[in-house]
C-alpha cells in the first residue's frame, strides 16, 4: 500500500478548524478508496506558539519538514502579532526555503454557487491564476533608515531574476497547454515599472515560441481587474508576479462566490522539496470558534494535494463530492447558508460514501 507522510500545520484562527475538517475528509477518502494511506503529523506552529517561544519554526523545523511528502497548511495571522512578523515567520520561510515557486490558484463557479457577477457562471468563469511565489515584490530586500526622524526612509526592493521569471512562465505555458482553451494571459505593469516588469514581458514572449499551440495576450494589472469583472469568459490561465497574482487571486475567489472556496497549491515542480497546500482565505479571526468556517477551500486544496501526490483518481472523487455538496446547497454563511463547518464536512463524507 502506498503511504504518504503529510505535515499538518493548522496555524492560526480558522486554520485549526478547516485543517481538522480536511484531515477528516482525507482519511475517509483513503479508507474508501484503498490503495494508499495518509499519515499525518501535526505541528503546533502558530502565533500563540510564537508568543510563548519567540519563534514560529523551531531550530531544525525546516529540516524535519523535508522528510514529508506534502505540507497541509491552514493559515497564519493574528491580532496579537504584526502581520509582517507572522508571514515572514512561518509561511514565507517554508515557501521560499523549499523553492515552492509556482503558486497555483484555480477559480471557478462551483455547482449551486452564485457568483456576484451577473454573467458569472461555470461556463464563463473558469480560471487558473499562476503566481510567481519565490521572488518579485516579496523578496524581502530593503530596509529602514533614520527611524523616528522627519527624513525617515523605507525601501522595498523587488527582485526579478531571468531564471525565476523564465521558469514560472514555462510552468504557466505547460499548464495552459493542458487545458481545453490553451489560452494564457500575461499580467504586468510594464508601462510604469520599466525594468522588472519589462523583463517579465520579454521573457514571456521568448518562452511563448516554445508553445505555438497556446494562444497568448497581455494585460496591465489594473486593466485585467475590469476584464475579470466585465468579460470573465475571455480569460483562462493568468500568470503574474508575486504581488499582482496575490491580489488578483483574491478577487477571483470572491467573483467565484467566496474566499471560503478558493484553494492554493505552492508547488516545487521539480519535487526537490515537499510542496505546500493551503486554502486562500487566511485566519479569519472574526469567525474563529463559531464553527461556521467554510471548509470547501480546504477540501479543494486537499484534492490538489492528492493529484500532486499521484493519486489523481482520489483527487477527482473528492472534487466530485465537493461539487455534489455545493449543488445540494449545503452552504456556510459566507455562501448565504446556515450550515456549519461540521455540516459541510459530513455532507462531503456522505457523498464520498455514495
Amino acid at each position: 500500500m502506498r503511504e504518504y507522510k503529510i505535515a499538518a500545520i493548522p496555524g492560526d484562527g480558522i486554520g485549526t478548524e478547516v485543517i481538522s475538517a480536511g484531515v477528516t475528509v482525507l482519511n475517509k477518502l483513503a479508507s474508501l478508496q484503498g490503495g494508499f494511506k495518509l499519515s499525518f503529523e501535526h505541528f503546533p506552529w502558530s502565533s500563540d506558539y510564537f508568543l510563548e517561544h519567540g519563534h514560529y519554526i523551531p531550530e531544525g523545523g525546516l529540516e524535519k519538514l523535508k522528510q514529508f511528502d506534502a505540507i497541509f497548511f491552514g493559515a497564519v495571522g493574528s491580532t496579537k502579532v504584526a502581520d509582517h512578523i507572522s508571514l515572514w515567520g512561518l509561511r514565507l520561510p517554508i515557501a521560499q526555503g523549499f523553492d515552492q515557486y509556482a503558486n497555483v490558484r484555480p477559480a471557478r463557479v462551483l455547482p449551486g454557487v452564485k457568483s456576484p457577477l451577473r454573467n458569472g457562471t461555470a461556463e464563463t468563469l473558469d480560471w487558473v491564476i499562476i503566481r510567481e511565489n519565490s521572488e518579485g515584490e516579496y523578496s524581502g530586500h530593503g530596509g529602514r533608515a533614520h527611524r523616528g526622524l522627519p527624513i525617515e526612509t523605507a525601501t522595498e526592493v523587488s527582485i526579478f531574476t531571468r531564471a525565476g521569471v523564465e521558469r514560472i512562465h514555462r510552468f504557466a505555458f505547460k499548464l495552459a497547454q493542458s487545458r481545453p482553451r490553451k489560452h494564457l494571459t500575461l499580467v504586468t505593469k510594464s508601462n510604469a515599472q520599466r525594468f522588472g516588469m519589462v523583463l517579465w514581458d520579454e521573457v514571456f514572449y521568448e518562452v511563448a515560441k516554445e508553445f505555438p499551440d497556446v494562444k497568448t495576450d497581455r494585460e496591465l494589472v489594473d486593466a485585467v481587474t475590469t476584464r475579470m469583472v466585465l468579460k470573465p469568459q475571455t480569460l483562462d490561465v493568468i500568470v503574474a508576479t508575486n504581488l499582482h497574482a496575490d491580489i488578483l487571486s483574491d478577487l477571483a475567489a470572491a467573483l467565484s462566490g467566496s474566499l471560503g472556496i478558493g484553494p492554493t497549491a505552492n508547488l516545487n515542480p521539480e519535487r526537490s522539496f515537499p510542496s505546500m497546500f493551503e486554502p486562500i482565505h487566511g485566519s479569519a479571526f472574526d469567525i474563529m470558534g463559531k464553527g461556521v468556517a467554510n471548509p470547501i477551500a480546504t477540501f479543494w486544496t486537499a484534492s490538489m494535494m492528492l493529484e500532486h501526490l499521484g493519486e489523481a483518481e482520489a483527487g477527482r472523487k473528492l472534487m466530485v463530492a465537493i461539487e455534489k455538496t455545493t449543488e445540494a446547497g449545503v452552504f456556510t454563511p459566507d455562501l448565504g447558508g446556515n450550515a456549519t463547518t461540521a455540516d459541510v464536512t459530513n455532507a462531503v463524507c456522505r457523498f464520498l460514501e455514495s
